[in-house]
């Protein structure tokens, strides 16, 4: 029987998983491997809660396999180093793999491809794995990718969809491969405490909980903070233990305004992924600069602290902060209105920002979260790059009768109504008996005009 290798990456399921299924064809054995690349690590890019959520998903990844008669082969080290040495042990012929697009999956393809062709091994990447299409599928006449979301909307709306690939019934796999143990969550220090469990299992509950009932007021309440209306699936997309593909097939079946602007939000997630496959140096430089000349130094340092503690003073960007540091994920109005609040009103670097996010969220995803982060920085792909978002404006309409803050912010838990969002207005006894919580470190009009005078617009 000839022997395939499938490498899962940020693909940790077996529903709708094009790799494996093409690996499967003729009868073939198959190894499913993962490895922990050191490579990751050497940049910072495995914290502790997506280690966690990894851990999680591979479990569940090699509870599924073995159900089918097979297991998972994990390795660590050198990715390519290792793929070649269990290529070499299963006497492989062909390597699977799904396509990705920063710049680190760009370059391991290639040393990749390169290595396996020296031994005689072809390599397969397939596209439209980890994203509903591939990042070239759609292209304006004038460039290799859409720099703009509604134009990349209509486009990536009327393309069509990649049937979607039931699960494996028999998975076998060569008992000549070794594994190294499993990791387990329980052996990582500094987790959230809310992380939420990861894997296929957790992640297709999840998902059919979300048709049943979230999915349906989506359109009207994703915005609502302590509604938490939204799907919190993305750190089972960021892993893969969901298939984007999936997700539309059966959002548009369930039909819908919900449903739509659920689509819609995973189309954003598409144009991300494009615009950092033709573009890999936005994950660490300005998409399109605006010239900023960032605050440094002591008083930049201690509001970057302030920001990061959830304690700037203004509630509203305070709660979003603790939840994150809470659950390792936090609600994208929160995601918006924090971001804007650092790289606008305090006027900080936006790389600040998005590797302190990427220390903590499960669903760190290259292309969303630094592509997001350029988006509330204006050096990205906003059309309105200079627009500042107000936190008690944001927090008025958003959490408009305080709910949210009163779940994050304990100190403010007995000011009842919008009240809650400017405690400094409070008269001077009554706000002695809530010193707890520190007055705004910066007056959002001093703000404002700093970043007006910044970006020449004053």
């Amino acid at each position: 029987m000839t022997t395939s290798v499938v490498l899962f990456t940020r693909d940790l399921r077996l529903h709708d998983h094009p790799p494996l299924r093409a690996a499967l064809d003729d009868s073939r054995a198959v190894v499913p491997l993962f490895v922990r690349d050191r490579a990751v690590d050497a940049v910072g890019y495995a914290a502790p809660n997506r280690l966690a959520f990894l851990a999680d998903c591979l479990r569940s990844l090699d509870t599924g396999l073995r159900e089918r008669g097979g297991r998972l082969i994990v390795r660590s080290g050198d990715l390519v180093e290792e793929v070649c040495t269990v290529v070499g042990e299963a006497d492989a012929d062909e390597v699977h793999m799904a396509a990705d697009v920063s710049a680190h999956a760009h370059r391991r393809e290639e040393l990749l491809r390169a290595a396996l062709e020296a031994r005689g091994c072809r390599l397969h990447v397939h596209d439209a794995v980890t994203t509903v299409l591939a990042p070239g599928a759609v292209t304006p006449a004038s460039s290799d990718h859409f720099a703009v979301f509604t134009p990349y909307l209509r486009r990536w709306d009327g393309r069509p969809v990649r049937n979607v690939l039931a699960a494996p019934r028999r998975i076998p796999v060569p008992d000549s491969v070794g594994s190294q143990p499993l990791p387990s969550r329980g052996d990582l220090p500094g987790l959230s405490p809310g992380l939420p469990t990861g894997g296929e299992e957790e992640a297709r509950k999840r998902l059919t909980a979300w048709l049943r009932g979230g999915i349906t007021g989506y359109e009207e309440h994703h915005d609502d903070l302590a509604g938490d209306a939204t799907s919190r699936l993305s750190p089972y997309l960021h892993f893969g233990a969901l298939s984007p593909v999936e997700l539309v097939h059966r959002a548009r079946r369930k039909g819908g305004p919900g449903a739509e602007a659920f689509v819609r939000q995973l189309a954003w997630r598409d144009f991300h992924h494009q615009v950092l496959s033709a573009r890999p140096h936005a994950a660490s430089l300005d998409y399109r600069t605006r010239h900023d000349r960032w605050r440094t130094g002591p008083g930049a340092e201690e509001d970057v602290a302030a920001w990061k503690d959830g304690r700037t003073g203004y509630p509203i960007v305070d709660a979003a902060m603790r939840q994150l540091r809470h659950e390792g994920w936090m609600h994208n109005r929160g995601r918006l209105l924090t971001a804007s609040f650092l790289t606008k009103t305090l006027y900080v670097d936006w790389r600040v920002g998005a590797r302190h996010f990427l220390d903590l969220l499960v669903d760190g995803d290259i292309a969303n979260n630094q592509l997001n982060w350029q988006w509330a920085a204006g050096t990205g792909t906003d059309t309105r790059p200079h627009r500042v978002l107000n936190p008690t404006t944001q927090a008025r309409r958003f959490d408009p009768d305080g709910a949210y803050v009163r779940r994050w912010v304990p100190e403010l838990a007995g000011l009842e109504g919008r009240a809650v969002h400017e405690p400094w207005r409070l008269p001077g006894p009554e706000r002695a008996a809530y010193d707890a919580y520190p007055d705004p470190i910066v007056d959002l009009a001093e703000g404002l005009d700093r970043f007006r005078r910044a970006r020449g617009r004053d």
